[in-house]
């Protein structure tokens, strides 16, 4: 059984069980005998299945289960015993005919435990991970004060006391002190836990996570403003000059439709910047008419961090008029993207995004464009207004190949969910993964691939001599489609609905790698959740990052040259593409498994519900970078944080606390 399945089997017993316990509550006030007591075996029947499902997900790691071991099911247990013991007796004497099986304390007692139920499951959902003090505490206060409620709801007048289970007292005159010295002492017990887990929540919490490596040991005197390409070409290299304008314009789809969009001079992707390796890229970003403002980030190309474009961190936004001028050398080749990273959620969706491609140098500068070399298309996929389209700069979806003509595909996932992508038709290899060659692809077929949110890869076929199409999630129409020659025609394509995910985990030859990754200087764990938390100091259901939104995450402190290693772990129940900028990083494992193809360097990993990755990487970069998830509406919800190199300073306002891009900034 899955991960996801194990997790989504014990919210449903978790909530099954809260069921039970308050309808045995409830028949039993109401003195239903068989029914109640059909119920209270019910309730501890579901509740003993809950045991045995958090036994199971607990094999698949501690953080699916920290809150239900130490708090949920240890509190369900102790008023689901006090239940039975309380109630049961009198249920089974009444069943055999002996009473009515109904008492005041048993009432309270089995309410009690779906109170007890109800707040174990509630936690899940609202506190998710890690169990806090605070949280236990002002979690067992309030199953308490819920208790003490119905204890005074329910309270039996003092004629009926003996029938609560109470010494009769005459008239009363000792039972109704009793009764307001266990008001009054349980009152004073919820308050005192309330109280210090009130207080708990809100002491100061560590600015900086190290890892298990050292603290803080150099001053702070290198500044992101310093942190710059301020160099030329390679020998041989070109310097390539653009201008982009962010402005508002209507443009028209593939499909003929017009929208309003956001875009960089009026396209939409935005102009294709193209240069071979050694290269000195300049980019004057100016902005027209985009209020909140816009910035570029280079997604998946390590430039120095001063021109990362993160607003509040590496920069200001570039405001109505404003412009700002971006230079690095291109010496990675690859498919890679860019976008604005100031309110990216909107911006990105709405088109301000184009594509970036870096071509390897041969011995004449003339990158790989030689003859053997001819179809090289990049396919940016994109989703407007309800619409998946792919399709490159001049729009079309249709292209004419010449049978035996090597064809590359660079396909660019712009989007913040993943898509499922089929080539069919024809055996292909998967190049390039996020820009970064495999070693030894092997050619496959009748597989799809499954392309993050941001991710990139590159597929290389030989034309074969019938149609190829390629099919973005499932969908037979609108993708793309290449002919052998101009009358082939327009040909169905078959479902690809049940073709088997690659697994690239797998897939390649095993290569050397640069470092050890179990001698890891630092290793930081990220739970991704869902929870209530501060996000831009508004209280918030959030996309959280061990319990925490930004920017009350801690920032991850590295020093250069570490090998750094992220455990990734995913307890939502939503997909969550993580993207660290400034860095690629080595897949080790998923889920404990290892990574046994070729060594696959990505820049953005889908951590799917339920999954653990552990990751590596060199800290080779110096800066203060964006960590976070690349589903830009989560990262909008707080589900982003920084790491920071030691001794790295920010003069953009990005100190710990700070809410870079205008609390919007992914």
């Amino acid at each position: 059984m899955s991960t996801t399945l194990l997790m989504v089997s014990d919210h449903v017993v978790a909530l099954l069980s809260g069921v039970a316990w308050f309808a045995a509550g409830v028949t039993l006030a109401l003195r239903r005998v068989r029914t109640a007591l059909a119920a209270l075996v019910a309730a501890v029947l579901v509740t003993l299945v809950r045991m045995v499902t958090v036994a199971l997900l607990a094999g698949r790691g501690w953080w699916f289960v920290q809150e239900k071991v130490l708090l949920g099911l240890p509190l369900l247990g102790a008023a689901a015993t006090g239940a039975v013991l309380l109630a049961g007796p009198r249920l089974l004497a009444a069943r055999r005919g002996r009473g009515d099986g109904g008492s005041a304390a048993g009432v309270v007692a089995v309410l009690t435990a779906a109170y007890a139920a109800l707040a174990g499951f509630v936690v899940t959902f609202v506190g998710g991970y890690p169990l806090t003090p605070s949280t236990a505490l002002i979690t067992i206060a309030l199953v308490c004060a819920a208790a003490l409620l119905t204890a005074r709801v329910v309270a039996t007048p003092a004629g009926s006391a003996a029938e609560a289970g109470v010494a009769q007292v005459p008239e009363g005159r000792r039972e109704i002190p009793r009764r307001r010295f266990v008001a009054w002492t349980g009152g004073a017990v919820v308050a005192t836990a309330a109280g210090a887990g009130t207080g708990l929540s809100l002491l100061p919490t560590p600015s900086t996570a190290l890892g298990g490596g050292p603290g803080l040991s150099s001053p702070a005197t290198v500044s992101l403003a310093g942190l710059r390409f301020s160099g030329s070409p390679a020998p041989g290299g070109a310097v390539r000059r653009h201008v982009l304008t962010a402005k508002k314009a209507t443009v028209r789809l593939p499909s003929g439709r017009e929208i309003d969009a956001w875009t960089y001079n009026g396209e939409v992707p935005g102009p294709a910047i193209t240069a071979v390796q050694g290269d000195l890229i300049e980019v004057r970003l100016r902005n027209a008419d985009i209020e909140d403002g816009v910035t570029l980030h280079w997604h998946g190309y390590d430039v120095p961090c001063g021109d990362d474009g993160a607003p509040g961190v590496t920069q200001m936004a570039v405001g109505p008029g404003a412009d700002f001028v971006y230079r690095f050398r291109a010496d990675q080749a690859g498919t890679y993207w860019y976008h604005t990273h100031h309110a990216s959620h909107v911006g990105v969706h709405k088109g301000l995004y184009g594509t970036l491609v870096v071509r390897p140098r041969d011995g004449t500068g003339a990158g790989d464009q030689s003859p053997a070399q001819r179809m090289d298309l990049t396919l940016p996929v994109h989703t407007f207004e309800g619409s998946v389209v792919i399709a490159g700069r001049d729009g079309r979806t249709v292209h004419d190949a010449s049978p035996g003509e090597p064809v590359r595909l660079r396909l660019i996932n712009t989007d913040s969910v993943p898509h499922r992508i089929v080539l069919a038709g024809t055996p292909f290899r998967v190049a390039a993964v996020d820009g970064r060659d495999l070693n030894g692809p092997g050619e496959v077929a009748d597989v799809s691939l499954h392309l993050a949110a941001g991710g990139r890869c590159d597929l290389v076929f030989v034309m074969p001599y019938t149609l190829v199409a390629l099919v973005v999630d499932d969908e037979r129409d609108g993708g793309l489609l290449l002919r052998p020659h101009a009358d082939a025609g327009d040909a169905r394509v078959e479902d690809t609905s049940g073709l088997p995910e690659l697994d690239l985990l797998g897939y390649g030859a095993p290569a050397a790698v640069p470092f050890d990754a179990r001698k890891a200087d630092r290793h930081f764990t990220m739970v991704l959740d869902r929870g209530v938390a501060m996000v831009d100091g508004r209280p918030a259901y959030a996309q959280t990052v061990n319990g925490r939104g930004h920017p009350s995450i801690p920032d991850q402190l590295v020093a250069e040259d570490d090998i750094v290693r992220f455990t990734v772990v995913n307890r939502s129940l939503e997909t969550h593409p993580w993207h660290l900028h400034g860095h690629a990083v080595l897949i080790l494992s998923r889920d404990g498994t290892p990574a046994t193809g070729s060594p696959l360097w990505v820049d953005t990993f889908d951590v799917r519900p339920g999954e653990t990755w552990e990751v590596a990487f060199r800290a080779a970069n110096p800066g203060i970078w964006m960590n976070h998830c690349h589903n830009l509406p989560h990262a909008h919800q707080g589900m982003m944080l920084r790491l920071r190199y030691d001794g790295v300073t920010t003069p953009f306002g990005g100190s710990h606390g700070a809410s870079p891009g205008h609390g919007a900034t992914t």
